[in-house]
């Protein structure tokens, strides 16, 4: 039975605006469990409330804490007035999307462990439908959508916990300016959501490292507008990051930066909405398959990434098929174009 997501999808594509949607019936053939050679989590055998058994390592991570906690996604602001972000550093997974005028914008996904606070929260983008399906269910917390977005924000398989609809666990901060002072608290957030999923399997394999890849002391991604490079600490064991050749901070203290660094290279073309000075809105096609570049423990791997369908995860290869493995810990996704010259 069709979801009314789906139907939704289907029913734009029909009208000739499949441009925003990459539907999996324009996908190749492919198996719905990924790559063979991948193996999936482990499980403690045991089932939980919803059915599957709880994974023993969480699939975002690779850690075994809060592995049963709900999921929990929020937009946040990726530009110089709202640095430094609060938050960011205790996410499970950080997407980093291209927006209008060719900057970027955060998604931070939560499961594992919450902050007190998160922000600056800024408003979903299109690109942002099609990333969250593979987690189930999840809360999901933005300032605001343009009012012709409204209506797939409605349809698609999330909680909409959004300033709209959830405006008790939102605030402002006198530390910035509008509108880079909107901050949640995830707590208050997940408590507007007491149906959101729990983690399950995305795609991701935590391990050893596998055998090559190639010393590398840094790494620049690079969008119209926006730059973020991350260098690798042998101290800290990870790579920090940079934004606009500048280190990128943490509201908490420290650097930001993850354990792996995932520059995941995907068509980016332009959708039907736009900003209000006529800026239109990429859209970001994370459903099929492409190159990626993996960042982990000083060194970086030629991989592959492939995702059959919107419902389903990401999975990641090297060169001669064998699971891409993760260093456990904070995983960031840089999403950059990988199609035409796309002019925002």
């Amino acid at each position: 039975m069709r979801s009314a997501w789906d139907t939704a999808v289907r029913g734009r594509a029909a009208a000739g605006l499949g441009v925003l949607v990459l539907g999996a019936a324009a996908l190749p053939a492919c198996s719905d469990s990924g790559p063979k050679s991948a193996a999936p989590p482990r499980g403690t055998g045991a089932p939980s409330p919803s059915g599957p058994p709880v994974p023993a390592t969480h699939p975002f991570d690779g850690g075994t804490k809060g592995v049963g906690n709900p999921v929990l996604a929020v937009k946040i602001e990726n530009t110089r007035p709202a640095m430094p972000q609060s938050g960011v550093k205790d996410a499970d997974i950080v997407y980093v999307e291209q927006v209008e005028g060719g900057e970027t914008r955060l998604m931070a996904v939560y499961s594992s462990r919450l902050p007190k606070k998160v922000g600056p929260v800024r408003s979903a983008r299109i690109s942002d439908l099609h990333i969250l399906p593979q987690f189930g269910r999840p809360a999901f917390a933005f300032s605001g959508v343009q009012s012709k977005m409204k209506k797939y924000v409605r349809k698609a398989p999330l909680y909409d916990v959004s300033q709209e609809k959830a405006g008790g666990a939102y605030f402002r901060s006198s530390a910035k300016r509008i509108p880079y002072n909107l901050y949640a608290d995830p707590k208050e957030l997940l408590s507007r959501a007491p149906k959101a999923a729990k983690p399950r399997d995305i795609g991701f394999r935590f391990g050893d490292a596998p055998e090559g890849g190639k010393p590398t002391r840094s790494f620049t991604a690079r969008w119209p507008s926006a730059t973020m490079g991350f260098t690798w600490s042998a101290k800290e064991k990870r790579w920090l990051a940079s934004w606009g050749g500048r280190p990128d901070r943490a509201a908490e203290g420290g650097r930001l930066g993850g354990r792996t660094v995932v520059i995941q290279y995907a068509k980016t073309t332009r959708s039907k909405f736009h900003d209000f000075l006529g800026s239109y809105t990429p859209l970001i096609h994370t459903t099929g398959s492409g190159r990626a570049l993996v960042l982990r423990d000083g060194k970086s791997y030629e991989a592959k990434w492939t995702r059959p369908s919107e419902g389903k995860g990401t999975a990641f290869t090297t060169a001669d098929g064998r699971p891409m493995t993760f260093a456990p810990g904070q995983v960031w996704v840089l999403l950059v174009n990988d199609g035409k010259p796309y002019t925002p």
